[in-house]
């Protein structure tokens, strides 16, 4: 692919209506729109900005990171401990099954829109169940094989969490279109910092700082009725 291409091709990956199930996950939001805690428009921006500076650019971006680092010497097992460390940070059960599931079918669709790329390592590791085919390790395994950048990958993956997080609330608070757009739009130039934040770190050093979001994940099971599944 040329460069043009390889840039049409990861936005198709970013595309929010990709048939991954990212609609059916609200990762903690849905909790804490019923307790009142997301009420604003601003409250939103608030949450979706934290969530993008200490949680995606720190934890999930460390995976795309190790995939960047390890495949090319196909040090797989060392990328799959990379993926596991983060995944065990995640405290919510809910949680971690919808980071499970988008990744699995992120890797499922992706294998047959190009089948010419060679997917055979996750696959290979999934079914003998080494890695978890969580959803960073698949976007960034995806973007590696379409000669994406790192910086770019991250910035992608970033830019989803924004969008999926965006979309969820316009289903779960009184916002618009509109005003969802201008969220979206005020939100994006923050994945240059988290870029930055997530090239200071190693790896192995992924962590993540969101006790409420992360209690509202745990809270989201237990919620008298629910759109999401997370």
């Amino acid at each position: 692919m040329n460069d043009s291409v390889k840039w049409l091709a990861m936005q198709q990956l970013l595309d929010s209506a990709l048939p991954i199930g990212g609609f059916s996950h609200s990762f903690g939001l849905e909790t804490m729109v019923q307790e009142g805690r997301m009420v604003k428009p601003a409250q939103l921006y608030a949450y979706a900005a934290t969530m993008l500076l200490q949680s995606w650019a720190t934890s999930d971006a460390m995976v795309i990171k190790a995939v960047y680092r390890d495949a090319p010497l196909a040090q797989w097992e060392r990328l799959f401990a990379v993926e596991r460390f983060v995944h065990v940070q995640r405290i919510a059960s809910e949680t971690r099954s919808g980071v499970e599931k988008m990744g699995r079918r992120l890797l499922q669709l992706a294998a047959q829109i190009h089948p010419r790329l060679d997917w055979s390592p996750l696959q290979s590791a999934l079914s003998g169940g080494r890695c978890h085919a969580t959803h960073p390790l698949v976007h960034g395994y995806a973007c590696w094989l379409l000669g994406i950048t790192e910086e770019q990958a991250i910035q992608g993956y970033c830019y989803t969490g924004i969008v999926t997080c965006i979309n969820s609330a316009l289903r779960l608070m009184s916002i618009g279109q509109t005003e969802g757009q201008r969220l979206i739009a005020a939100l994006t130039p923050l994945t240059e910092q988290a870029l930055r934040l997530a090239e200071r770190l190693e790896p192995e050093e992924a962590h993540a700082n969101m006790p409420m979001a992360e209690l509202a994940m745990i809270r989201h099971e237990r919620l008298y009725s629910r759109l999401f599944m997370s």
